[in-house]
């Protein structure tokens, strides 16, 4: 029987799970959590023993609740686990000393000006040892059919980098903010345009 392939959100998860299990995290940040997705996959890894989900939105942590049936995890696992509200726009006690943050498909849904506030919030305050951070690459749009030129993914995006971009922004933090980077493809790539999602794993020096 062939197996069916990964979606695009698997492979990103899968490849967000591989570098925060790489990175030695223990102690993680999901910033912009919604529903709950990589926070399930945190649950099942017991290298991952506590890890606070954020999100702007009040709906989106009610529902991750409800899905990660949180109210019913047995105690040893509800103490492994927090969510809380909040945003990334405002500096937050609450965010340091973690060993890693995961920011999945979060920074293209802000106008590009408040970018700043995430980079002083994320990388000069939380500051934890590794940083993944995906974002939709630009220049694979062209390989969605249904996709009409010039348009982006999602109605939510303020904007979607090409690779230049992406990599011009986190090498300009990471001379800033005192982390290297390195970018991994996720996805199939192609030989013109890349692939689909852009990771960025930034660890600090």
């Amino acid at each position: 029987m062939l197996e069916k392939p990964l979606s695009p959100n698997d492979q990103r998860l899968g490849a967000v799970m591989a570098a925060l299990r790489s990175a030695g995290a223990k102690r993680v940040l999901d910033l912009g959590c919604g529903e709950g997705k990589l926070l399930r996959e945190l649950l099942k890894e017991k290298q991952f023993n506590e890890i606070l989900g954020m999100d702007v939105s009040v709906r989106s942590l009610e529902i991750a609740s409800k899905r990660l049936r949180l109210d019913d995890l047995p105690s040893f696992q509800a103490e492994r686990i927090k969510l809380i509200h909040g945003s990334l726009m405002y500096r937050d006690k609450r965010l340091a000393g973690f060993d890693a943050a995961a920011v999945v498909e979060v920074i293209e849904h802000l106008d590009p000006p408040r970018l700043s506030a995430i980079e002083r919030v994320l990388f000069r305050h939380a500051k934890p040892q590794t940083v993944v951070l995906t974002t939709p690459n630009a220049e694979y749009n062209v390989m969605w059919e249904t996709l009409p030129a010039g348009n982006f993914r999602h109605t939510d995006h303020r904007f979607e980098w090409t690779r230049q971009e992406f990599q011009s922004w986190a090498t300009g933090i990471g001379g800033q903010d005192g982390y290297s980077v390195r970018f991994v493809p996720v996805g199939p790539e192609d030989d013109k345009v890349g692939s689909p999602t852009q990771m960025g794993v930034f660890t600090r020096e």
